[in-house]
């Protein structure tokens, strides 16, 4: 009976881990080591594992914690983790999940600063020739912060005194804890949905880091990048910087100098207006002085006294240029004219008339002893047909048989032999005047 109690896998499994659950040495302990297989799932969660020169845990650090952190897990970063040691039950390990995690050294805050403006300066966030002018006379500030703190009153007196005809918009914010970054972020675009502002101050006063670290936070330097409408950051003081201030299209060290930032002085800009207005009455009056002398020269001129001296002038002068110009017209002419007569004698000379009536007479000569050569060609031929004519009738058998001979025929053959008949064949005789049919009686040789 002994031999047959034993456990299940997972009866033991689950012993062990109520047994790690239970001790309360593994609870809320904090734990010092490297970061290493560091896995950020798309759920949120945390993997990875922790490890030393001489030993690893696994470790898991679920979203609703992760999003605490203020810095990105890498792997190689030295950290001190704070959570539970328990039993994984599906594979039997041992492994601590995790509930805050800060980076070892540097310290938390400042790594977490340092991490997102890398990773925002390689997204040129911060470029130069990105950041928007402010403008020199804004006819509204909208003005995002508390509405209760130091920083507020500061840039409504600074406004006030340096430009009052400024209108100034308060969108007030959250400025620290938890929800200050959303804060932030809502009034900074409800500002850009409202439209009614030239430039945006978005800040707050003097603090400590923790204090002013809701504009350390990504979403409220997108937030200020996104801005259609330019933004100076003021945040805490001179020495203080903050991710806001990177992000921003002017970063002021102070709210005052903010203030003083978006709004000329009005005594300042009061003394220019005078300036430019001296400077103007000088350059008018010298300008008129100028005028009024040129017009009393223009006045006292020669040709101002006696007009009539200027077009008489050009009367004449037009005179002679119309008879010049009719005599230029006449040279011109009669200088074509004699151009034209040496052409045409030139050209009836070397012209094609003359070789026209050489070349026709040369065709009649040929044409003539063409048609001697033809007629004479034909003399000939008419000789020699006549005597070729001849020579045929004489030798022609018609002739001989004028003479008395005549041509047998047997069955349409010309005959040549007694041979080529018998007695009682029919034959046809042909003399030069008709043909005779006969039939034969008596066949005779010739005896020698």
């Amino acid at each position: 009976m002994e031999s047959n109690r034993h456990l299940t896998v997972k009866a033991l499994t689950k012993y062990i881990k109520r047994k790690f659950d239970a001790d309360p040495h593994l609870k809320g302990v904090s734990v010092k080591g490297e970061l290493s297989n560091v896995k950020h799932h798309s759920s949120g969660h945390l993997y990875f594992t922790l490890k030393d020169d001489n030993a690893r845990i696994m470790a898991v650090m679920f979203a609703a914690s992760a999003k605490s952190l203020l810095f990105r897990p890498e792997n190689g970063m030295e950290v001190i983790l704070t959570g539970d040691v328990t039993v994984y039950e599906s594979s039997g390990q041992y492994q601590m999940y995790v509930k805050s995690m800060q980076q070892d050294g540097a310290g938390n805050l400042f790594a977490a600063f340092e991490q997102l403006k890398r990773k925002l300066e390689q997204e040129g966030l911060f470029r130069p020739e990105a950041k928007r002018p402010i403008p020199l006379f804004p006819a509204t500030v909208a003005v995002v912060t508390s509405p209760t703190g130091a920083a507020v009153r500061d840039i409504l007196t600074t406004i006030n005194r340096r430009f009052p005809a400024a209108e100034v918009l308060i969108y007030p914010a959250l400025v620290q804890g938890d929800r200050a970054v959303q804060s932030i972020v809502t009034q900074i675009q409800k500002v850009n949905r409202d439209g009614r502002a030239d430039v945006v101050i978005a800040g707050r006063g003097g603090g400590s880091i923790e204090e002013l670290w809701a504009f350390n936070e990504e979403a409220v330097a997108r937030a200020i990048r996104s801005s259609s409408i330019p933004v100076i950051s003021a945040v805490g003081h001179e020495t203080d910087f903050t991710i806001a201030d990177f992000a921003a299209d002017l970063r002021a060290p102070t709210p005052t100098a903010a203030a003083e930032m978006a709004v000329p002085h009005i005594e300042e800009v009061s003394e220019r207006i005078r300036a430019k207005e001296n400077r103007l009455m000088r350059a008018a009056g010298e300008t008129i002085r100028t005028a009024r002398s040129r017009h009393q020269s223009v006045q006292n001129a020669y040709i101002m006294r006696n007009p009539q001296a200027l077009y008489q002038q050009q009367v004449e002068r037009a005179d002679r240029l119309h008879e010049q110009l009719i005599r230029s017209t006449k040279a011109l002419a009669e200088r074509k004219k004699t151009t034209v007569q040496h052409a045409a004698f030139r050209l009836s000379r070397v012209g094609p008339a003359p070789r026209i009536d050489f070349e026709k007479a040369q065709l009649t000569k040929m044409q003539k002893r063409l048609q001697w050569l033809a007629a004479s060609a034909v003399s000939d031929k008419k000789a020699g047909f006549s005597q070729q004519i001849a020579i045929l009738d004489a030798l022609s058998p018609l002739k001989v048989m004028e003479r008395g001979y005549s041509l047998t025929y047997h069955q349409d053959k010309l005959m040549k032999s007694i041979d080529e008949t018998k007695t009682g064949d029919h034959i046809d005789v042909k003399l030069s005047d008709g043909t005779i049919t006969a039939r034969i009686e008596s066949i005779r040789g010739n005896h020698i």
